[in-house]
């Protein structure tokens, strides 16, 4: 980067800049991970959300949200870089501690966790005194550079471990809204639980006018329970690779039921409407919905429910 381009950077892009300088030093790869909107990058075998904030009188302040902080915990080796002030204090955290932490951390409605750092360089909790012990993680690049292996076949890539996330989350808004919820995915994880845990059907139901080798491998099926049968009500499919999408076709087998939703939820709109073009008598039933607005549903949503619960009504 030119000293031009340097100079136009706000003082939390220069810090993260300079962050990132220091993990090319110690030879690790530093790649920008496009698939999510946040700043994170893949340093080495770790991925890494980068946040900074200007030096404080008392205490570093970051805003981040609860969506964010969710998608970064459930990659593989997930941290968070607090940069306070300089390259030189920095507080590498692992992400699923914070995230487990989060309850106690002051937020708005919108899910904006306000992440305070003290002078100390610990994360500051709710309660007189309280807070987590970041002494091993400041300056900690070992923890970066030397994660824990993880076995070549429990490994995900991003877009596998976005794609659990959505299909959690759609899981998650649909056992809310009291549907009986299916998804074929038995063993993919989403925040340290099986989407099979989650789901509240552990078998597809079948339908008369559906075939069920492609019913049971839609992604994630909502249905209304009637008697002892079950009306499909929505049926969605996370499409994230650039390649076929071969979700469409699989939601096609569910056409004779008119009063069913057909979602697509991808973070690529202009490929959707490509692929749809190639359904065009039938586009009409399939929606899009960006993977942004379906995370913003989803705290939506979990915002909601823990209200209902502590008005009681």
């Amino acid at each position: 980067m030119n000293s031009e381009i340097k100079k136009k950077l706000s003082p939390s892009d220069s810090l993260a800049y300079q962050f990132l300088e220091q993990a090319r030093m110690f030879n690790a790869n530093v790649e920008l991970i496009k698939v999510l909107k946040s700043r994170t990058y893949r340093i080495g075998e770790a991925n890494v959300l980068v946040r900074a904030s200007s030096e404080g009188n008392r205490r570093y302040f970051f805003g981040l949200n609860y969506i964010t902080v969710e998608e970064i915990a459930n990659l593989d080796n997930p941290f968070i870089a607090f940069i306070c002030g300089s390259p030189d204090k920095v507080v590498i955290i692992p992400a699923k501690i914070l995230f487990k932490h989060l309850p106690q951390i002051s937020h708005d409605r919108n899910g904006e966790y306000k992440i305070n750092i003290d002078r100390d360089l610990n994360i500051v909790l709710s309660g007189r005194n309280n807070r987590i012990d970041c002494s091993g993680f400041i300056n900690n690049w070992n923890l970066l550079l030397a994660p824990p292996i993880i076995k070549e076949e429990a490994k995900n890539t991003v877009e596998e471990s976005l794609h659990s996330v959505l299909q959690g989350r759609l899981i998650e808004i649909g056992n809310i809204r009291g549907y009986e919820t299916y998804c074929p995915d038995k063993s993919r994880i989403f925040n340290d639980r099986k989407l099979d845990e989650i789901a509240s059907l552990k078998s597809c139901p079948e339908l008369q006018f559906s075939d069920y080798n492609l019913l049971r491998q839609i992604d994630v099926l909502w249905f209304r329970p009637k008697g002892n049968i079950f009306i499909p009500e929505k049926a969605f499919e996370v499409e994230l690779s650039t390649g076929v999408w071969s979700g469409v076709g699989r939601m096609a087998t569910l056409l004779d039921y008119s009063n069913v939703g057909l979602y697509i939820i991808s973070n690529d709109a202009k490929k959707y409407n490509q692929v749809i073009f190639s359904f065009f008598d039938i586009s009409n039933r399939y929606k899009f919905i960006a993977n942004d607005v379906l995370g913003d549903l989803y705290s939506a949503e979990l915002n909601l429910k823990k209200l209902r619960y502590e008005v009681g009504l």
